[in-house]
């Protein structure tokens, strides 16, 4: 199929006013009757419009070329909007400033498109299944927290063993490589129950205080985004801007703490060597995608509800700024309290900071907050800021799948958000199941460095390929001057067409050579799990090669011809009928 830009100079056929002509099995509708308004500029589905000559006229007329645009019209009407800007930018870096910002994190989903939307909708699916209980997690802790002595700073509880050691109590107590504090037993023995799962072989049952409260956090969820941006786009004035709140309370506080610079010392002083290692560079592009989250569709679903020339250029550069800013601001607030744990165990804050992942949240910094004057108030704060944190990026990982079928298919969803929205909560919740279990932690592990990192790489890789080489970087930069008025420059074109998907194949190799041999705790993952980690990645991603087998199947031609028509972009106008009609105006 021929590829027809936005700006493009190719007549249309004509349809008398009014009336739906059909033709190769495409809709297409006539020019708009005399009294129908069209106004120029801006068309809430994203196509920039022009009124049409002679408007008024009652005869067939062909369209000018120049004045040619394209309109989608959808079967329920116009396409939902954000209410304010403001709702568009905080959901964006609610989106971006998640639990990675101070810990590590994948994320999701692609608005739509052959195989490759196929491909991240699943790795949404997989996503949603471990990051969600890591605020399930955060939740219970929250509960635990409405007490007057938190429940992780004393070795007298039901839960602890012989090996727990509360040097904070006092006592002149020994630490030794056999001890445990409170606070790693209260994580591993009483909210995960890990001792009672053998690892991935033999998971156990079901935690049934983690299951009700990660039914809660879907509770949320839902009711949180059934009615779509114009309600999630309130709620995350809230979760968006309360964690810079409680962060700020957090630096404040740590900073006060006995042995605070030492953590803040560790934190900033640069080691040269490292700059040597291409591991360092691999983790730190990986980091910096993964918490940006390009690639993953959330940024097109959320931008596909703004008006057509919104400003996306400066919303990139303001919400990169603020995320890389939380980063470095969130580094102070958990290197201070790594220093005064230091101080307080007489060690190296490096032994200090080997703890990884979760652990480094609901061991080192819950134990840091139990140790502190007022540690309930700050237990509450800290782990409810963790909840927000998760909560408004489960809320763009969400609608970037919810905005997909939508569009995919919105003659049966359209009318029906808010039951589509309850089938994708209730899937994920029994997805859920798995890492609910007393080894469900085994499997978050799994899940987070082989289920979901290559593979959002990999698809982000081919989503560059698909757009600034296929579809073309002149023509993509053609598009950005029609929405913005202005091209991008050298710098970005040669970011989009070699550097980025260079980098990102540079990074996708780094990780097939030598993939991470996994740890949690005392428990080795067998070499088997690594077979396990690839099939589970290969499953999503496997919908790319399955979905251009059936494109050059179906498409009719020589070989040559159908690898062309194949990798040649569909305009609007070839949507099969039934889905979205387009107008000519």
């Amino acid at each position: 199929m021929e590829t027809t830009p936005l700006n493009s100079q190719k007549e249309l056929s004509v349809c008398k006013d009014g009336e739906d002509c059909q033709e190769n099995g495409l809709l297409r509708k006539g020019v708009p009757a005399s009294g129908d308004k069209v106004e120029s500029g801006q068309i809430s589905n994203g196509y920039s419009a022009v009124p049409s000559p002679g408007a008024g006229d009652d005869t067939p007329h062909s369209i000018p070329a120049a004045t040619t645009a394209l309109v989608a019209e959808v079967h329920s009407g116009e396409r939902e909007t954000w209410g304010k800007k403001m709702d568009f930018l905080l959901s964006v870096i609610g989106y971006a400033v998640d639990l990675g910002n101070v810990w590590r994190f994948p994320y999701i989903c692609y608005q739509n498109g052959g195989g490759i939307g196929y491909a991240i909708c699943i790795i949404a699916f997989y996503i949603a299944s471990y990051y969600n209980t890591i605020m399930a997690w955060a939740l219970y802790y929250l509960i635990s927290s409405f007490t007057d002595q938190l429940p992780w700073t004393s070795c007298k509880n039901s839960w602890n063993t012989g090996n727990c050691t509360n040097y904070f109590s006092g006592d002149n107590v020994t630490w030794t490589l056999h001890s445990t504090s409170p606070a790693e037993e209260f994580y591993t023995r009483h909210v995960l129950q890990i001792h009672r799962s053998k690892g991935l072989q033999d998971l156990g049952g079901v935690s049934w205080q983690l299951a009700l409260c990660i039914m809660l956090i879907f509770t949320i969820i839902y009711f949180s985004i059934w009615k779509g941006v114009k309600t999630s786009g309130k709620v995350v004035w809230v979760t968006a801007t309360f964690p810079y709140i409680i962060l700020l309370v957090l630096l404040v506080r740590g900073a006060t703490l006995p042995g605070a610079w030492r953590g803040v010392l560790f934190y900033l002083k640069p080691n040269w060597q490292k700059l040597l290692e291409t591991g360092v560079w691999v983790d730190a592009a990986a980091q910096i995608f993964f918490s940006l989250g390009p690639g993953f569709g959330v940024l097109l679903a959320f931008a596909s509800y703004n008006k057509f020339n919104n400003n996306c250029y400066q919303d990139a550069l303001v919400t990169s700024l603020v995320n890389c800013m939380t980063s470095f601001v969130s580094g102070f607030v958990i290197f201070t309290v790594l220093g005064y744990m230091a101080e307080m165990r007489k060690e190296d804050v490096s032994e200090v900071a080997k703890d990884a992942g979760p652990s480094l949240l609901f061991i080192t910094y819950a134990e840091a907050i139990a140790n502190m004057p007022a540690s309930t108030f700050f237990a509450i704060i800290f782990f409810l800021m963790l909840i927000t944190l998760g909560l408004d990026s489960t809320f763009a990982g969400l609608e970037g799948v919810i905005t997909a079928v939508l569009d995919e298919f919105p003659h049966i969803w359209s009318k029906r958000r808010e039951l589509l929205v309850l089938g994708v909560v209730v899937t994920c919740f029994f997805g859920s199941l798995f890492t609910l279990t007393f080894g469900g932690a085994y499997v978050v592990k799994l899940l987070e460095e082989y289920a979901t990192g290559p593979a959002v790489l990999t698809v982000a890789l081919i989503e560059a390929m698909a757009v600034f080489w296929f579809y073309g970087i002149t023509q993509f930069c053609s598009d950005v001057k029609e929405m913005l008025g202005f091209s991008p420059g050298w710098f970005w074109r040669i970011c989009w067409v070699a550097i980025s998907p260079l980098f990102l194949l540079f990074i996708i190799c780094s990780f097939l050579m030598s993939p991470p041999q996994l740890r949690l705790f005392q428990y080795t993952y067998p070499h088997w799990s690594i077979v396990l980690g690839y099939c589970i990645g290969t499953s999503s991603f496997i919908c790319i090669p399955t979905y251009i087998t059936y494109r050059l199947i179906i498409t009719p031609g020589t070989l040559k011809e159908r690898i062309i028509k194949s990798i040649t972009p569909e305009t609007p106008t070839e949507i099969p009928c039934g889905d979205i009609r387009l107008n000519a105006v």
